[in-house]
């Protein structure tokens, strides 16, 4: 179920989670790096824990406790700390600072390409993260994500869910925030978007955090769009613009 308006000329997307799989992806690599280094570690917890340091450090940085902090460098601060709470020790700083990109090197959800390249087509698409932009670069080249655009919370030096980020993705576009969508698999994150008068589509991703974490998924009226993932989005909205056009 959902409504969307026709002056919707853009669509910006979450990323950590909506677009790609941080958590298999810190799974897998973190697999590979222990079998390198002979490391007996619970990935999984180990992703879990790393992810579950983000929001309060971007919390630090935006009640003022911290100056502006990149998210690379907010990464590393959590991973110097969880390094230590998993007893993982004798890694040098360069192997430490290559791990710490593993962000840049997160796995899109199988749905993702297809389904941005089929947005792209009638839409400008780009991202609204709070990754920073070259952290966000590098994952599009990595994972061939086809964005138009890259904004990151770097270029309004403000993190979501400030206002700032929203109304400042609408302004450097050149459009009103109710021609903008956010797409985003996280409803506070919508929440905050349609607060500043954006369009918001909610993808549910059942799986970012694990499948024995339960995760609210259910629809919301409050969204113009609950799909299943890009590719049914790319129905929903490419399908009534070409009939629309037809």
């Amino acid at each position: 179920m959902g409504r969307r308006s026709p002056s919707v000329k853009a669509l910006v997307f979450d990323v950590f989670g909506t677009v790609v799989d941080w958590r298999g992806s810190i799974i897998r690599e973190g697999m590979r790096f222990g079998r390198a280094k002979k490391l007996n570690v619970d990935w999984a917890a180990f992703a879990d824990a790393w992810r579950a340091g983000y929001k309060p450090a971007m919390a630090r940085v935006r009640s003022g406790q911290l100056p502006w902090t990149r998210i690379d460098d907010l990464h590393r601060m959590i991973l110097d700390d969880i390094l230590k709470k998993f007893d993982i020790r004798g890694l040098s700083p360069g192997e430490i600072g290559e791990f710490n990109r593993v962000w840049h090197r997160l796995r899109p959800w199988p749905d993702a390409r297809r389904g941005l390249q089929r947005l792209k087509k009638r839409f400008v698409i780009g991202t609204l993260s709070n990754g920073n932009i070259g952290l966000l670069v590098n994952m599009a080249k990595h994972g061939g994500l086809p964005w138009d655009v890259v904004f990151s919370a770097e270029v309004f030096r403000h993190y979501k869910p400030d206002p700032e980020t929203y109304l400042g993705s609408a302004d450097l576009l050149g459009i009103a925030p109710a021609e903008l969508m956010l797409v985003a698999a996280h409803k506070d994150d919508l929440f905050a978007a349609k607060a500043c008068g954006l369009r918001t589509a909610f993808v549910r991703r059942p799986l970012e955090h694990g499948p024995a974490k339960r995760t609210d998924l259910n629809a919301e009226r409050a969204f113009d769009f609950n799909v299943a993932d890009f590719n049914h989005l790319a129905d929903r909205l490419c399908g009534r613009v070409a009939k629309k056009k037809g």
